[in-house]
């Protein structure tokens, strides 16, 4: 089994026609996604990449019926992409965009949260893959393997270097899941990982995580009551305070969102912190062997 992805998902592709867009398209159809069709105001009628191209989500959505959207649009367009998905009724929406305006972002996730008919995964977001079966983002396929551990992370190169050095060691994933790096994601770890835990194929979960905000230290809180084992690696240990490092959301304020209080945190809710990248496969396998 997977979670929010598989080969059943049909997926619609927002800002299509574009230099990234296009691409990262052309990358996912070579994967083997089921990509149905893209929507590029102004472009409707025509075809590319061999898939046809609509004015408007809703259009798209009444002729070739995705129960997923991905959007390339870029960052000051984009909630207004995300919200048209929305409207439109596809279920969920990942959200590749970054330089997404924060006052944006609060409107856009406010207002997917309220409603309740959207799952949105980011923005600023590397995406999601379940390995064989379907790849929504940015992510290289060729590294991914299937099997039986989740992974959730809100560094989309730090997941390629994770995944690289799991599949070397023999270690598949169910789904890895980029939840991004802005500071009001559409879906925090918490949520990724109750549903790792309610997933009957994932055995382990690797969650990635980074200074900056309170997300890691509440999935802590839940990883407390899961019964599968959770490795976790937290980046960012030497960053100074009050300097943004990379991500929009890694910033120290004070005395939250420090890496010693999220890998406090995560020892105490009986999560093994790996030092280095590196160290993530020895850790998951133990995790398994102990398993059996």
């Amino acid at each position: 089994m997977a979670i929010l992805v598989d080969k059943n998902t049909r997926v619609l592709v927002c800002g299509m026609t574009g230099k990234e867009g296009g691409f990262h398209t052309g990358q996912m159809i070579d994967y083997g996604t089921s990509v149905v069709g893209g929507v590029t105001p102004g472009k409707g009628g025509t075809e590319y990449l061999g898939k046809p191209v609509f004015n408007s989500v809703q259009e798209a959505v009444d002729v070739t019926n995705p129960n997923a959207a991905i959007v390339f649009v870029p960052g000051p367009f984009a909630v207004d992409s995300v919200l048209e998905c929305e409207a439109a009724g596809i279920p969920f929406v990942t959200l590749i965009s970054d330089w997404i305006p924060i006052h944006d972002e609060l409107r856009m996730v406010s207002r997917i949260r309220a409603n309740g008919t959207t799952r949105l995964l980011g923005g600023n977001c590397a995406g999601i893959i379940t390995p064989g079966e379907c790849k929504m983002g940015i992510m290289p396929g060729n590294i991914f393997k299937p099997g039986d551990v989740g992974l959730v992370s809100r560094s989309g190169t730090l997941t390629y270097e994770i995944v690289w050095e799991m599949t070397r060691a023999g270690i598949g994933q169910t789904t890895c899941v980029g939840i991004g790096g802005d500071p009001l994601p559409g879906t925090r770890f918490i949520e990724v990982m109750e549903m790792f835990e309610a997933d009957p194929k994932t055995k382990a979960v690797v969650l990635i995580g980074e200074i900056g905000g309170s997300d890691e230290e509440q999935a802590a809180e839940f990883i407390r009551t899961m019964s599968k084992p959770v490795v976790t690696f937290i980046s960012g240990r030497t960053a100074p305070p009050g300097k943004r490092m990379g991500h929009a959301g890694a910033i120290i304020s004070g005395n939250t969102g420090t890496p010693q209080s999220k890998v406090d945190s995560m020892l105490s809710a009986g999560a093994k912190v790996a030092d280095r990248t590196s160290d993530v496969p020895r850790l998951v396998l133990e995790s398994l062997a102990a398993l059996v």
